[in-house]
């Protein structure tokens, strides 16, 4: 079917709907989930840093430990959101040389909009024809239909 797929998505969450034409209903494709999203930082990040770190070595004489001054370049969830970002990056790349969709309309929450961006492949780029800096992750179908038909028409 060659039909325009829309894409919300989230750090956590990304929904894949298709549409046949803008009168249709949107069919969902696919749902993905970054389940690292949903736990907590600390069964995420196990290292601790800082203060803590030589405070219970052998050879600790007592005396409070110097902050090491190391801060990572990402946070763990971060990082986390960015391999997510890349994991839908693929299926859309993949299923763009499938000729599974023919346009794409993206909305997403900014930051991962963002990222999302930077790690498409330029096929799939050439094919969005609309992005909206929105997260519509916890809409209906129906109602994310309604959202984009007014965003088109404005």
């Amino acid at each position: 079917m060659q039909a325009t797929w829309i894409v919300t998505a989230n750090n956590g969450r990304a929904r894949i709907y298709a549409q046949k034409d803008q009168s249709s209903a949107l069919l969902e494709v696919e749902e993905l989930e970054n389940p690292s999203q949903r736990g907590r930082v600390s069964d995420i990040d196990t290292d601790q840093m800082g203060q803590l770190a030589a405070s219970k070595s052998i050879k600790s004489v007592g005396a409070a430990t110097q902050p090491s001054g190391y801060e990572p370049n990402q946070t763990p969830l971060e990082h986390q959101a960015e391999l997510f970002a890349r994991n839908v990056a693929d299926y859309l790349q993949q299923a763009h040389a499938q000729n599974r969709y023919k346009s794409l309309i993206l909305a997403a929450g900014p930051e991962f909009l963002g990222l999302l961006r930077k790690l498409l492949d330029k096929s799939v780029i050439a094919s969005i024809k609309l992005e909206l800096n929105k997260d519509y992750t916890q809409l209906s179908a129906h109602d994310l239909q309604a959202q984009l038909k007014q965003q088109q028409q404005a």
